[in-house]
């Protein structure tokens, strides 16, 4: 939650009566009624009650009944008495830590969700987290959409790391990278050393796919908010030439939020037309027509073959197999994700596009180990999307606290493209 939100509980309108707020189950948007949301066409001032059936949350596009009443003190409270765990206050290392409990590798929404819904239902349970970035919580799809909104990078974290951990008595372990699982000692070895565990989850997620003509040293890849922060601070303030390459959903949504900030964007894809995968064409050519007035150039059809780094400060030349040239002050590669498996290998799981889970339960192959989130597959099925993770969450801690079974099932969810200058709900 955020201070700003917090501050806004307690306020009445003209006529003295409170504004609400709604919190998205999905995932965790906040609509305040004082604020409406203009994004949505939404005035200030628009009670909930007031708002559409047909709306959908702007944030993961999920309907209006998906969304119940949110008492903003009632977290403040909580957070401001939970007691920190004694990992946590005294910042002891990892290899002092030896209550088997349960081990959640990740701190993105999957994470965070395992660790919330886990200390929902059990309030003594060891839960550690462990993390390669500062665990800090904040919600992914505003990376593609915060320079046109006027948010800055500092302002995207709705909690830090160490409070998210406070609040929940959660074992943080930030800035840590997971190795291997050992299974037959029921063991996550850590750059931090070695945790034993009752209970395993794997929440790590999908990193951005890596294409060996896309060098990391002349491109960014932009997956979560450590890269983004980075990105947005060598971007500056003055205009810069942008590339992007792919013209899926996070390309497509990042050329638009920076076309609209003011740069100059351009958008590479192998295919004919923007978000070819999601669209039918004529939603494709909807889309170029609105951003017409920016300055956005989509080039279809072209593979990049190489990118150069240009003499002194001039930039970065991109030439596709086709012999087009192209120059850019920043590359972005938004090529899509992929599942990394060095864990999964490690234990022996498994592999289906992903690590395998059971439909219902989402547990892996291994005995004591779970997963959920982008990192997962069904049926060699990926769902990298915010709404099914609470579902999950729920899932497994049914299964991990020995209650009666939940079973998870997959659904068909509403999709949000958020091409600021015309967004979709598919």
């Amino acid at each position: 939650m955020s201070a700003r939100v917090a501050a806004a509980v307690g306020g009445t309108d003209a006529s003295g009566l409170p504004w609400a707020h709604f919190i998205c189950r999905a995932c965790g948007l906040i609509y305040d009624e004082e604020k409406g949301d203009a994004d949505s066409g939404l005035a200030a001032g628009t009670r909930f009650a007031d708002i559409p059936d047909d709306w959908a949350c702007p944030l993961c596009g999920v309907s209006k009944a998906d969304f119940e009443p949110y008492v903003a003190e009632a977290l403040v409270h909580k957070a401001r008495t939970a007691s920190i765990t004694a990992g946590v206050s005294k910042g002891r290392p990892a290899s002092t830590q030896r209550s088997a409990g349960t081990v959640i590798v990740g701190a993105g929404r999957a994470g965070w969700q395992m660790a919330q819904t886990l200390r929902a239902h059990d309030a003594d349970m060891s839960i550690t987290l462990v993390t390669v970035c500062n665990g800090d919580v904040y919600d992914k799809p505003l990376l593609s959409v915060a320079l046109a909104r006027g948010i800055s990078a500092d302002e995207l974290p709705r909690e830090t790391g160490a409070q998210a951990a406070s609040r929940l008595k959660v074992t943080l372990l930030s800035n840590t990278q997971a190795i291997r699982i050992t299974t037959g000692s029921r063991s996550l070895r850590t750059t931090r050393g070695t945790l034993p565990y009752r209970h395993l989850v794997l929440a790590h997620g999908a990193e951005a796919r890596l294409l060996p003509q896309f060098p990391a040293a002349l491109c960014w890849r932009i997956n979560h908010l450590q890269a983004y922060t980075a990105f947005r601070a060598a971007l500056g303030t003055v205009p810069a030439r942008v590339a992007i390459a792919g013209a899926g959903l996070i390309g497509s949504e990042l050329a638009n939020d920076l076309a609209l900030a003011g740069h100059a964007v351009l958008l590479l894809d192998v295919a004919a037309r923007p978000l070819a995968a999601c669209l039918a064409e004529a939603q494709s050519q909807q889309l170029l027509l609105a951003w017409a007035p920016l300055n956005l150039r989509f080039v279809g059809g072209v593979q990049v073959r190489e990118l150069t780094q240009l003499p002194g400060r001039s930039g970065k030349q991109i030439v596709t197999e086709c012999g087009q040239v192209f120059v850019a002050d920043h590359i972005i590669v938004a090529a899509g994700l992929q599942t990394p498996n060095r864990l999964a290998a490690s234990a022996g799981m498994t592999w289906n596009n992903g690590i395998d889970v059971q439909a219902e339960t989402l547990a892996t192959s291994v005995p004591g180990i779970y997963a959920l989130g982008d990192c997962i597959a069904i049926n060699g099925q990926v769902s990298r999307y915010i709404e099914p993770i609470a579902r999950q969450a729920a899932t497994l801690a049914q299964t991990i606290l020995g209650q009666p079974p939940l079973a998870y099932r997959q659904t068909r969810v509403p999709l949000r493209i958020k091409t600021g200058s015309l967004p979709f709900t598919l």
